[in-house]
């Protein structure tokens, strides 16, 4: 195991010297394997060798002693890389842990992970010491830094500081700043961010741009400022206007944005025939999004299009690896790499029949094989349920703004006139309006307003899922918004539907409101539930766990609910505060 990110010990660099000289036996020998090679562009044939997380050889020879040695026949196989996710978000119900034990199986081993949820959530040296834990997992887990909090919350200078910044900016795991959700205020003049930025690329750490309809004169400016790749590009055109600027470019297909099969439709019509400045992303979607798999899906999906197999895997392993400079651990199977392996039976197909990450079979033959030695302890790192020593109450669901937020699609929202009568305890059923609330987790403040296209027929809703951690309450009945407010309060955190007095739907959330403990696959089945609740009753677009998160996120146009209030993204201001309880 790696004792820190970028380096074995001296002891364990000598032991895998001495596998090569005969005096000591890999663990693992792959017989007649068929890799992919990214150099020679082709499958080669050889025998590889595993000592402990490690890839100590790969050719023709076979060792000299294998007493102990597992020895696997591959003649059947096909040998590609582990893929690799280079834009995660893994806090979308699920936690890190959960995410990786799934992704894994799926072929996707290496994953480089926002640390928004963390930054805002826990003081820097408890983040540190679950990412050390987080180290023992099968997956490889890095991290991004994050310049702003893409929301608007109170004392974020003191949160974003220039202190807690560097520190992550600093940390071993950590490979590039970003992604630049503030970017407007960088061109505005942030020199604090554009420091920060500097700072990432005197550690030789790459910067993430987040650039939705970016100008090609923004493009360039961001460029100059130390941008190096870009994930938003939502058409071929733009896909070629960030290549042109000397970006990066990161194709995403998320369950908000599942644009590849048109942007590799695009682009192959552009005549473009080199790929290394492409890779494949996910972009953080919600559970039911992976049911068809993770980077594997995305690698399919490229093959489907005409991309040539060798380049649709690599968008998906080495041009990553390079991209992180990562290459010596990450992206090919190759000597001294760190063994993660993915075993297919058709180089068509990248869904892998077998999955080896760090020297260990995480899949085997189709089964999932392995089990958590090292299950993370949450609540040491101060994650357990939410705690709320404080009530809600009908004097608190008092609604009067003249105006509120319309849903134009799953987190775009522009403000419109409220024309309704408020006053009621509940609203007409069959309109498409509904109490829209929001309250500190802390129980300090509140924000009253309504929602416009949410759903037309939900009675009560609540919700400690939401980017900054505070509770978001919707429906028509003040009544049924109090009751699922009380059960999400007495859960300790989740996601709470309540009709006719009674609780219809809950998700627990037990990890300080924002993650469950659960798998993935039960997330899936939970999340489905909710989408079809939800649909039910009102609710038309494909998202609403983004609808959630996004509520309060002010990189997205055009008015949101945050915590210092009705916030007016264009403008940048605030146009009703929150109100003190």
């Amino acid at each position: 195991m790696l004792e820190q990110r970028y380096r074995w010990k001296n002891k364990q660099l000598r032991e895998h010297v001495a596998v090569l000289d005969g005096k000591l036996s890999p663990h693992i020998v792959l017989t007649n394997a068929r890799y992919l090679n990214p150099t020679f562009r082709k499958w080669i044939e050889a025998n590889i060798w595993i000592y402990d997380d490690r890839i100590v050889y790969v050719g023709d020879r076979l060792p000299e002693h294998a007493e102990g040695c597992e020895v696997k026949d591959c003649s059947e196989y096909y040998l590609v890389p582990g893929y690799i996710e280079p834009h995660a978000h893994p806090f979308q119900l699920y936690n890190p842990q959960t995410f990786a034990a799934y992704a894994s199986s799926c072929g996707t081993t290496t994953m480089i992970n926002d640390n928004l949820m963390l930054f805002l959530q826990m003081e820097n040296k408890k983040a540190f010491s679950l990412l050390k834990e987080l180290r023992n997992l099968p997956a490889s887990l890095y991290w991004w830094c994050r310049f702003d909090a893409q929301t608007e919350i109170a004392d974020e200078e003191k949160v974003f500081s220039h202190g807690n910044v560097k520190d992550w900016l600093e940390h071993d795991a950590v490979l590039q700043g970003g992604e630049l959700t503030g970017w407007p205020r960088l061109l505005a003049g942030d020199d604090m961010m554009l420091h920060w930025i500097q700072e990432a690329k005197r550690m030789r750490k790459q910067i993430e741009g987040h650039f939705p309809g970016a100008s090609e004169k923004t493009l360039a400016k961001m460029m100059l400022l130390g941008a190096d790749c870009d994930h938003e590009a939502m058409t071929g055109k733009e896909v070629l206007a960030r290549l042109l600027q000397g970006y990066t470019v990161s194709l995403r297909h998320s369950s908000i944005r599942p644009d590849l099969p048109l942007l590799l439709k695009e682009i192959l019509e552009f005549k473009l025939d080199n790929f290394d400045k492409f890779f494949l992303t996910t972009d953080g979607s919600p559970p039911s999004f992976y049911e068809e798999g993770v980077i594997d899906r995305l690698i399919r999906i490229a093959i489907e299009a005409g991309v040539p197999i060798v380049d649709a895997y690599n968008m998906g392993t080495i041009n990553v690896a390079r991209y992180y400079n990562i290459e010596y651990l990450h992206g090919s199977i190759a000597t001294g790499r760190v063994a993660n392996i993915n075993f297919l039976k058709d180089i068509h197909d990248p869904a892998p029949v077998s999955v080896m990450a760090k020297g260990k079979w995480i899949k085997l033959d189709q089964h999932n094989v392995y089990e958590e030695e090292h299950p993370v302890d949450w609540s040491s790192h101060d994650f357990g349920p939410m705690k709320l020593d404080w009530s809600l109450t009908y004097d608190d669901l008092q609604f009067s703004m003249p105006f509120g937020i319309e849903m134009l699609n799953d987190v775009i929202t522009k403000p419109y006139s409220v024309s309704i009568e408020l006053s009621f305890d509940r609203l007409p059923q069959d309109d498409d309006q509904c109490f829209l609330m929001m309250v500190d987790r802390k129980g300090k403040w509140r924000i009253n307003t309504m929602i416009k296209g949410f759903a037309s027929r939900l009675d009560g809703f609540a919700s400690s899922f939401t980017n900054t951690g505070d509770i978001i309450l919707i429906g028509k009945s003040k009544k049924e918004m109090l009751i699922a407010f009380n059960r999400m309060k007495e859960m300790g955190g989740g996601i709470v539907a309540a009709e006719n007095g009674e609780v219809i739907y809950e998700m627990g959330l037990p990890l300080h409101g924002l993650m469950s403990d659960k798998s993935l696959e039960q997330l899936i089945k939970e999340e489905t539930e909710l989408k079809s609740l939800l649909k039910e009753r009102g609710y038309k677009f494909s998202d609403p766990i983004y609808t959630l998160l996004f509520f309060s996120s002010t990189h997205l146009p055009y008015i949101r609910i945050t915590p210092q209030g009705m916030y007016d993204v264009m403008n940048k201001n605030v146009l009703f505060p929150t109100i003190m309880r």
